[in-house]
């Protein structure tokens, strides 16, 4: 049997150790990466199917007793191949700070409040025509201590699993005309400027439901010249 070999384009991707990214020096390898080839077991199972998912686990405004604080929105989009063919039956997932800029994690100590109604984390399977969709809040920027008065522009964090949690790829989403882009070295980390606008959501408004929630949509690709930029699951 053939075994899958997936190519990886250093052009669009950050590298794994970035100087102004600080803590990426400490943590990126030293060696040449090696290519672990993919056997059954990481090509099958466990299945990762509508099964796992919860009625509310799409709605990230939904799963408390109460409403959350700030402002409802809704971002969807489509999970698409090199050949731009939908992809069907992948389990995305998502996770970030509320809309005062904290996440709800013990690691998190930024003097910003927990809202009890909000969790930040969700997750959905793609349709037969690749779509998702995630009801939510728009994260605020909240601070790191990576330079002087370094802050994080607005962002959602995405998983994307294959057909086993051997395959996984991670991203992030920003929102169009955020202040902060020229100040962040995570974003700038990635050397293509064309690559560093794929992972800037767009506004829609034909999605947007009036009085209700504005839209935003954020297409990913998993291979080729357009390709999403994916992230080490350690970066941030």
């Amino acid at each position: 049997m053939k075994l899958p070999h997936y190519a990886s384009d250093g052009e669009s991707h950050p590298p794994n150790s970035s100087q102004h990214y600080r803590s990426s020096v400490l943590r990126a390898p030293h060696r040449p990466l090696q290519l672990i080839p993919q056997h059954l077991t990481e090509i099958t199972g466990p299945l990762l199917g509508a099964d796992r998912i919860g009625e509310l686990d799409h709605d990230l405004t939904r799963q408390h007793p109460g409403e959350p604080l700030g402002e409802r929105i809704i971002v969807s989009g489509r999970v698409l191949d090199t050949n731009n063919r939908p992809v069907p039956n992948t389990l995305v997932e998502v996770w970030q700070a509320n809309s005062a800029g904290r996440y709800a994690h013990d690691r998190d100590r930024h003097d910003a409040p927990l809202d009890p109604n909000f969790s930040g984390v969700g997750r959905t399977v793609t349709d037969a025509q690749g779509n998702y969709r995630f009801v939510t809040i728009k994260p605020g920027a909240y601070p790191w201590r990576n330079h002087d008065n370094a802050w994080r522009p607005a962002h959602i964090h995405f998983s994307l699993f294959g057909r086993a949690f051997t395959q996984r790829l991670i991203t992030q989403m920003y929102f169009p005309g955020d202040p902060l882009f020229p100040f962040d070295p995570i974003y700038n980390s990635i050397r293509d400027e064309r690559a560093r606008q794929r992972l800037i959501s767009r506004f829609d408004l034909p999605t947007t439901q009036p009085e209700w929630a504005l839209s935003y949509k954020f297409d990913i690709v998993l291979r080729g010249s357009d390709a999403s930029v994916f992230e080490d699951e350690e970066d941030e």
